[in-house]
């Protein structure tokens, strides 16, 4: 099994939704909504209706991609991080039983409140 302790993905930006969907579709399950988008300069991460996916594009011409689902219910608890006045990002981590803690970094000026209400509306 892997786990994922400290696993960070950083300088998130928020794309619009579908900007990388090639990506990701063929991985979409029936009903399944994106809800947001963010994306470095060649990873992103995607917030469904029924996950979090967290897109790992590898290799020097970027064919190979892994594709890590975590699903919200398996999430036992989650924080965010607003980016204060002199911080360069804001952040939010989660933590999943049996798997660990996944980081997630984002840009100054994302809006991370977006991602509070997806967690909380999907957690909670």
């Amino acid at each position: 099994m892997t786990t994922f302790v400290n696993k960070i993905l950083v300088a998130l930006g928020e794309q619009a939704v579908g900007a990388n969907a090639k990506r990701y579709e063929a991985a979409l399950l029936h009903g399944e909504v994106v809800l947001a988008e963010y994306q470095t300069v060649r990873d992103c991460l995607v917030l469904t209706s029924k996950r979090i996916m967290s897109i790992d594009v590898q290799g020097i011409t970027g064919k190979k991609v892994e594709i890590f689902s975590l699903p919200y219910s398996k999430i036992t608890a989650y924080s965010v991080e607003t980016a204060g006045t002199f911080d360069l990002d804001a952040e939010f981590k989660v933590w999943a039983s049996g798997l660990g803690m996944m980081e997630f970094k984002f840009i100054k000026g994302t809006d991370i409140t977006k991602v509070n209400n997806i967690l909380g509306n999907h957690t909670l």
